[in-house]
Order: structure tokens, then sequence, then C-alpha cells
């Protein structure tokens, strides 16, 4: 089944070229190249913006391609994917117009167009230094000038593009006092402004991660803005803020799946090729049980995150629940892909120029940021723990949007434009999402009747329903905490998430199965492929007992496999990747070298079925399982299999030629493919951020 928005995304990858070809001018390497010099990715900008990039961050209704939240998710999840510096870096841009979009004026919205059009930099500038996430803190002031304008002073600290921004939308103290209504948002033009006098940035600030991005800051002297930068009126600041970040959070999701996607590819290319104890890495039970685990975990995120993106649109109102939910699950569930795989990788995850030109370590540590932009964990949990009342009696009630949870689910259902007026700080009727979990597991019952291949699935689903109504029962305890928040709490908003992602997942595949099981990526969705193992996952986070169902995970694995096989990304719907250098070829069994710089030497003459010779250095012994360098595995002699019995995939999946179910269409367009006409919108080639 085809989806508009991949499409449009893969308009964006066909043009960029091949990630591993080293002349590719959004490459591998000179990724790594910037990075290693903390330099922001102006060339890789420049190219972007050629394609437009910087349009899907202005709404249609100002001239831009941002028709739909799915659609922008799913371009910026292809730039994440090659680089989250320049992700973070370019599409901050978004997030600086974001409050401009639901509050501002249409004049103000006009001319905000106009300059993301020309590829002006713009900033959100939220964050104090003695302050972080307690916006009502904040110090930098706006005081009245007697014309109806202000003069602004003070700093405001870690703000991504302060320096390289030449617009900024700062969150103000409008009135002494503070408090709920006495913050604005000023959209701060820089270039009417004289640095040196009215402000002036602060020095880059070094990072982990992200080392190119531009994370500095910005201190106001006295600065004259006036009366007609105020977006959303005086005093309207914090429930601007809120409401846009309730976009943010959601869009965050596209960081982290590009991140998931590349640091699976790596892993998985790993395992194929590396040899232990005369296997291939790939046939040993617990690497398969981490492989398959992570890309279950994956796609978890990826439902999530798609439900969450359409949910902008069909309910808006719900907002709060779904983006405080997406924001905390889908980074931490990253983290938590990258952690297992990093312990699979052994060595070389934090090694450079030695497998995958060393870019495992870059995504692990660009990622890391990824959980505290727009409000970090514990923000986004205690969010949903202040909604715990709505919530609970919502559940109880069958209360929240069902029918606008319905067309979200349904990607073949067309979206309404956003309604930022629908926009609301709380989901007062409860979750619409979660509200369909119990048709969404009866309708998957009534479907098991007669297809015994569900039972698997349509178990762990049942399952998920009873925890579900534990976990509302839980919120009781906490329907009238409003500060100093228990631990409990948190823990409980941290399972109410998880049940929330697997409502997603459920009504995401009893809307669209029969659908996509003709797609390119049908076998995933034919006799719940991904279903069952993505609730069992969502189980065992959730610590079920017996959860981890070893049946649920070799057919996923071997979709997995296929897919890298044939160059198509791992996901629910179809997408081709650009390039194959440094892919495995042939049958999934069959091992590659690597394409300059291999992790491996290069196949054996005469060795059984081509398989690549143990990586070691001279003179190193084959290391024992879980010394630095190889997989975590447990120590067994050559040939003992001796996984855990929940481990999935003990036997070794099928080998699959490129095509079929899991293939990749006949040939991937190289060109620039317009699909503009799958969202609308239109396209300009104008200006640069950079």
């Amino acid at each position: 089944m085809e989806h508009p928005p991949y499409l449009v995304a893969q308009e964006l990858e066909s043009l960029l070229g091949d990630p591993e070809e080293p002349g590719t001018a959004f490459s591998h390497a000179r990724s790594l190249e910037l990075d290693e010099n903390e330099e922001f990715p102006a060339d890789i900008c420049r190219q972007l913006e050629g394609w437009g990039l910087q349009e899907f961050y202005i709404p249609a209704e100002y001239g831009g391609r941002l028709t739909d939240y799915e659609t922008v998710m799913q371009v910026m999840r292809v730039v994440a994917r090659r680089d989250l510096t320049v992700a973070v870096g370019h599409g901050k841009t978004y997030l600086g117009g974001v409050c401009v979009w639901i509050s501002g004026t249409a004049e103000q919205a006009r001319r905000l167009a106009a300059d993301i059009r020309a590829g002006v930099p713009v900033s959100l500038a939220l964050t104090e230094r003695a302050h972080g996430s307690d916006l009502l803190a904040g110090d930098v002031r706006g005081e009245a000038d007697g014309a109806g304008g202000w003069r602004v002073s003070g700093e405001k600290w870690l703000i991504n593009n302060a320096t390289r921004g030449s617009l900024l939308s700062v969150l103000t103290r409008t009135a002494e006092d503070g408090g709920p209504r006495g913050f604005t948002v000023l959209l701060v033009d820089k270039r009417g402004l004289a640095e040196g006098d009215d402000y002036h940035c602060l020095d880059k600030i070094r990072t982990h991660g992200i080392r190119g991005a531009d994370i500095s800051g910005i201190t106001f002297d006295a600065a004259p803005v006036p009366a007609d930068a105020a977006v959303g009126g005086e005093g309207g600041g914090v429930e601007t803020v809120l409401k846009a970040l309730q976009l943010t959070r959601t869009m965050c999701a596209s960081l982290s799946l590009g991140a998931a996607d590349h640091a699976l590819a790596i892993a998985l290319d790993f395992t194929e090729r590396r040899e232990l104890f005369g296997r291939r890495l790939i046939d040993l039970p617990q690497a398969r049980h981490v492989l398959a685990s992570a890309a279950a975990d994956v796609l978890v995120g990826e439902a999530l995150a798609t439900v969450a993106a359409r949910t902008v649109h069909t309910v808006p109102d719900e907002l709060s629940v779904v983006a405080a939910a997406t924001k905390y699950l889908v980074p931490t569930g990253t983290e938590g892909v990258i952690a297992d795989l990093t312990r699979l990788l052994g060595a070389r995850a934090f090694l450079k120029d030695v497998h995958a030109r060393g870019m495992f370590q870059k995504v692990d540590r660009d990622h890391r940021i990824v959980g505290l932009f727009d409000g970090n964990t514990l923000v986004n949990l205690n969010s949903l723990v202040n909604q715990f009342r709505s919530l609970s009696r919502g559940w109880l009630r069958g209360g929240g949007d069902t029918s606008g949870a319905v067309r979200a689910f349904d990607v073949a259902q067309p979206l309404p434009p956003l309604d930022p007026a629908r926009l609301s700080l709380v989901a007062r009727r409860g979750s619409g999402v979660m509200a369909t979990l119990p048709m969404s597991v009866a309708a998957l019952r009534a479907e098991a009747a007669g297809r015994p291949e569900l039972k698997g699935a349509l178990g762990a689903a049942e399952r998920l329903l009873a925890v579900t109504g534990r976990v509302h029962e839980s919120m009781d305890a906490y329907r009238t905490v409003v500060t100093d928040v228990p631990p409990a709490a948190f823990d409980v908003a941290r399972r109410y998430s998880l049940c929330l992602a697997g409502a997603a997942c459920l009504g995401l595949w009893a809307h669209n199965h029969r659908a996509a099981e003709s797609g390119r990526t049908g076998a995933l969705w034919r006799d719940g492929v991904w279903l069952w193992p993505v609730l069992d996952r969502l189980l065992v986070r959730l610590g079920e007992p017996d959860a981890g169902d070893p049946d649920a995970y070799p057919p996923l694995l071997e979709r997995l496999r296929a897919a890298r096989n044939a160059g198509e990304l791992f996901s629910l719907f179809p997408f081709s990747l650009h390039g194959s250098a440094d892919r495995p070829t042939g049958a999934p069994g069959d091992a590659a070298p690597q394409a300059g710089g291999s992790d491996s030497p290069a196949p054996r003459p005469g060795a059984p079925g081509g398989a690549a010779a143990p990586s070691r250095t001279p003179g190193e012994a084959a290391a024992p399982s879980g010394t630095p360098g190889d997989a975590a595995e447990p120590t067994h002699a050559p040939g003992e299999v001796g996984a855990p019995s929940s481990a999935p995939g003990d036997a070794a999946a099928p080998s699959h030629a490129p095509g079929g179910d899991g293939g990749s269409p006949a040939a991937v367009p190289h060109a620039h493919t317009d699909t503009r006409a799958a969202v609308g919108g239109a396209r300009t080639p104008e200006g640069t951020s950079c």
C-alpha cells in the first residue's frame, strides 16, 4: 500500500543520493567530517533548500507545502536518518515559526512565510540558564516603551540557532508578577536591532552530540521591539507556547525514528557479516533476539508517531495527551533500541572508521538530546499526570473522540486542515485513541475466529486490554495531584503511554491491514506479523509476567532482513532507500564485504557459502562472548546455543531474494521525482538559510 506522505519523503531520498558514496553532498562521510570539526552543515542545508525543505515549515494557506503533519514527519525522518545534526539545525525554523501559525495574525503569518521561504532561519527562545523547563520563572523582561512596544532585556540560553537565526520567537515576561497571563511571545527580528548595543549572541556551547549545531544563546539589552511583534496578544504567551509544544513534541518523533532506522541498519549489517565461534552473529540466538526486539520497538515508534501526526488534524483537542505520550515514548524507546544494539555491536559501537565509518557512535551521541527537546521525559509524564482525572473518567465512560481517532488510524482517510483554535491544554473528554482499544480488540477477536495465525496477536491484545484497565484504576490515587508529584504517579504515566501506544498499534492494524497486505510491505501486515511482536514488546516493557513470547519474533526478523537485502526501509509502509554499497547482497544467508574499510575481510576462497572470515587483528585470539568488540552473547562453547528460553528466532530465518513481498520496485528513481500532487502545495527554489 503506497502512502502519500512516504511518497513525498521518497522524492527527497532520491534527490539526496547514496549516503555511502563519499562524493555525495549529504553523505555519511561528510556528516562525520562536519561532526569532527564541530561545523554547521551549511552546504547540506543549501542542498535541502534547493529542493524546498523550508516550504514544509509553512502552512499551505500561506503558500507552503505543510498540508499535513504526517508528511512533514516523514520528510524530516529522511533527513534525521542521514544526520540528526542537520535535522535539528534546519528543522528549528519550523519550531521558531509555529507560535505564529497557532496564534499570530494573518499579516504576521504572511510576513513570516515570506522570510522562511527566502531561507531566513527562525529560532524558538524559551529556556534560560537558571530556570530550564520552568517557563513561568523566566526572567527575560519586556518593559512597555510608552508607544505600545517593549524594551526587552535578559538572556536566553541553550537556544538552537540563536546566533544563526535572524528571527526569534521569544517568551518574554511582560507583567512584573509573571504568572500564566504574565508572558508574551515576541517575534524579535535581529535585522532591525543593533548588534552589540541592543543584543549580543553568546558563544556556541560545545555539546557531546549534534556537535555542529548552533546551540548558543542571546542577551538583550533594552532591545526595542514594536507592538506588532506580539504573537497571540499580550499575556497569551504561555498558552501559545504550550499549544505550540504539542505540535513540536509530536514532530520530534521524526528525529527518533530516523535515528532508530539508522542504528538498526548498522547493527543488522554487522550481524550479517560478523563471525563468532565459526558462525555468523545473525545465526546466534541471542543476537537474533536483540535484533527482533529492536525491530519491534522501532515499529512501535513508527505506529504511534503515525497516529499522533494524524491526530493533529483529526482530534486536535486531545493532542495534549497523544503528544506527551509520543514525546516520552518514541525518544526513550529509541534510546533503548540504541542501548540494546550497542551491546550487540560491542566495541564497534564506539569505534570510528571500523564499522559503518563509525556512524553508530554519532547516532548514539546525537540522539541523546532528543529526549530533552521541547520538554524532557519528566515534563511530558507530568503533563499526563495533570490529566489523570479526565483520562480516568473518560475511560470509564468510553469518552473521547473515537470517530476522530478512527480517522487517524485509517491512513486512506484524507486529513482535514489543522484548526489551531481546537488545540486545548487538557483533553477534557479523555482520549479517543485509548477509548478505541476495546473495539480494536473485539475486531481482532472476530478476525482471529477463523484465522488461527492471529491467535498470538489476539492473546497479546487481550492482555494489553486487561493491563490498560488496571492502569486506569491506578490513576485514581493521583487524580488530585498538581504539585509534588510522587514517583509512583510518573510510573503510572509511563505505563499509560505504553498502553496508548498499544491502542494506536491495534487501531492502525485493524483499519489498514486488508489494504496493506497487497503492497510491498504486505508480508509485515499479513497474519499479524508485525502486530504480535509489537504488542508483546509493549507487554514486556509494561513488566507483565511471562511476556516475551519466543514464537512472536522469527517472522519479524525475517522481514527485517528481507527489507534490508532489497534496499527497502524497514517500515510499515513502502519506502526505498537510496544506495546499497554497504549492504549484504544476495540472500540473507550470504555475507558481503564492506565497501571501503571493511569490518570483515573478503570471503575466503572456498569457504562454505562464501562466509566471511572472522574479523581479528593479527595475533588476536577468538574472544569469548562479552569481550569488547564482540556481541554480548553469553559465553558458550562453539555450537552451543545457550540462549534464554524467551529469546525469539532460534531457527535461522529463511533466505529471501530481493523482490516479492518485501522487495523493492524494479527500479528506484534517482532523479528528482515530483510528487507534489500527493499532498498539494507549491514549490519554489529561492533562498537559503545558510
